[in-house]
């Protein structure tokens, strides 16, 4: 009843953060079908507007890992300054996000060249991602409050005021796109300031909800200032550098399947975006792990701690294995519904049957990377999976389907011993206990 009981709290703690995140997803595909609607060109634009911004955003986003694991270790100390995390947070996303911007903006040709070179996907490119950079504030202080609440587990706030905020999105999208109920005409530009808009939106719930509180201070005191930040921005440096290198890495794998054939890129699409959206309850499960890890080791109870990272895995094992299951004994059924070509469904279906295997073995590195950054050990993380990706998957999948010929399955096959070398990895990590360092100051 006991175990049963632990599960029980990470499931509570979880399921709103994996609600969200699945939430996103889903909105990512009502803005393609938005967006369709305008064309191949507009459709194209959108996606690589949209993949600069995701790269962009990456700058920022370990300042939620950073803000979370300090107020869930202070929670567990009982300290009464559970608020200077947040506040030193913001004032990095501040000093970051806008001179980023406004620099993005102003380079914009130059970043979207770097992936496309066609003139009228370009043209498009730009401009939305134009609308969509000005939000990067927004985003930075969004993780950053988003960081506090899952801190101090609370992680309904972050499924109920994101789900508001996604659904303000698509109405902004579908009225500025097509410009509906009076709203200006902007086609593809309108989904850009439908979702900046809504960001914005989303960024003053937060505050309202933040600063209703009367035990979040509204200034730090001056002689806690520089420790905080500097803390905070060391634990949120190593994630963000993570962030970005691996969305790169992604650029690359796609690099690769482009000289595998239209085919080969056309299947591994969407291979890749079925898995990442299928790793979300893993990466959910992970979040609530962070903060019972951090919560635990403000207690100075270090057993709690390593015992929480293990409860989190076999949530997250039960709950990847069910969501493999149509990917193992369904392929042909489960690529029917993207693809109506039969020889592609063929190509596919090895392929995501192997894709089912390696969600389930990614299961521990989701997990324990989460819980690793719940005890501050945010480097480890960075340089485990970095080196995994960089350093074994990319150059073996390299030399393996594109070197010596087997293609797009080869890939996967050398992804499927990446991934299981990587949780490998992370479960060796996790048992030595070498995280279990004193809490933050």
């Amino acid at each position: 009843m006991l175990l049963a009981g632990r599960h029980g709290k990470v499931v509570r703690l979880a399921l709103p953060i994996m609600l969200g995140m699945l939430s996103q997803s889903l909105l990512n595909l009502i803005d393609a079908a938005i967006v369709g609607r305008l064309g191949d060109v507009a459709l194209a634009g959108v996606g690589i507007g949209g993949y600069t911004m995701f790269m962009l955003s990456a700058v920022v986003f370990g300042l939620s890992s950073s803000v979370q694991s300090q107020t869930a270790q202070r929670l567990g100390a009982g300290r009464a300054d559970v608020g200077h995390p947040l506040h030193s947070g913001l004032a990095i996303g501040i000093a970051v996000a806008l001179p980023l911007s406004l620099w993005a903006w102003w380079q914009a040709p130059l970043l979207i060249g770097l992936i496309t070179q066609n003139v009228e996907v370009k043209t498009v490119a730009v401009s939305y991602f134009r609308w969509r950079v000005v939000s990067l504030v927004a985003i930075a202080l969004t993780l950053c409050f988003r960081g506090y609440w899952n801190g101090r587990q609370q992680t309904q706030l972050y499924l109920r005021i994101i789900v508001a905020v996604h659904l303000l999105n698509v109405l902004a999208t579908i009225g500025l796109v097509y410009g509906v109920a009076g709203l200006p005409y902007m086609g593809s530009d309108g989904a850009g300031a439908g979702t900046t808009l809504s960001l914005f939106t989303g960024l003053l719930a937060w505050w309202w909800v933040s600063y209703k509180n009367a035990a979040i201070p509204l200034a730090l005191p001056r002689w806690s200032r520089a420790l905080s930040l500097r803390t905070t921005l060391t634990l949120a440096a190593p994630h963000s550098l993570q962030q970005l290198l691996f969305a790169a890495g992604y650029a690359v794998l796609f690099g690769l399947l482009s000289h595998l054939g239209t085919a080969s890129i056309a299947v591994g699409h969407v291979l890749i975006n079925l898995s990442l959206l299928l790793i979300l309850p893993g990466v959910g499960v992970g979040v609530a792990a962070m903060s019972l890890v951090g919560e635990a080791l403000g207690r100075d109870d270090q057993h709690e701690a390593h015992r929480c990272g293990w409860d989190a895995l076999r949530v997250a094992w039960l709950l990847m294995l069910v969501l493999a299951l149509p990917m193992l004994l369904l392929p042909e059924q489960v690529l029917g519904v993207f693809f109506s070509n039969h020889e592609l469904v063929a190509l596919g279906s090895r392929p995501l049957q192997l894709t089912g295997v390696m969600i389930v073995l990614d299961a521990a590195a989701l997990v324990l990377a989460q819980a690793l950054m719940g005890a501050g050990a945010q480097r480890t993380v960075m340089l485990l999976t970095l080196g995994m990706q960089w350093l074994l998957f990319l150059p073996l999948a390299w030399w393996v389907g594109i070197g010596l010929g087997y293609g797009l399955l080869g890939i996967w096959l050398i992804q499927l011993v990446y991934r299981l070398i990587n949780s490998a990895g992370f479960l060796w990590v996790w048992q030595r206990r070498r995280w279990q360092l004193p809490a933050f100051n």
